[in-house]
């Protein structure tokens, strides 16, 4: 059975794991029959995946946190970038919310409009398709 025998260093495995979750996000938009587009470089518009249903684009952030709890701050990396949609899922847990980008500095992962979900596909398209 293959198994890696090299280091990976943390950085790397940290990109790695990032670029994870947003590959989970993209199969399961393009199961729900969204098309899904990865931009090859989103360094400065800080979008990871653009999506569209024929006549209309969504510009997608996807963060990964370590929260001490649902009230955990997401920082506003997004700012003036035209992000649609922001999805943070819990590194540390198997849940993450999915909302719309907003412009203030910094906000909990549990205000307001921001959609609680289990890290499944089934129920991150629930709460996807319940954004405003």
């Amino acid at each position: 059975m293959p198994r890696r025998m090299t280091y990976t260093a943390e950085g790397t495995h940290q990109t790695l794991k990032n670029t994870a979750y947003e590959s989970m996000v993209v199969s399961w938009l393009m199961q729900d029959g969204w098309q899904v587009f990865i931009p090859i470089l989103d360094n400065g518009h800080q979008t990871d995946i653009l999506i569209s249903d024929g006549p209309n684009f969504h510009r997608i952030q996807v963060k990964t946190l370590e929260p001490g709890s649902e009230e955990h701050p997401i920082t506003n990396r997004w700012q003036d970038s035209h992000v649609n949609v922001v999805i943070a899922f819990a590194r540390n847990s198997n849940w993450g919310y999915v909302m719309p980008a907003f412009s203030e500095p910094k906000r909990a992962l549990n205000s307001p409009g921001h959609i609680k979900f289990d890290q499944t596909k089934n129920d991150f398209l629930r709460a996807f398709h319940l954004l405003d």
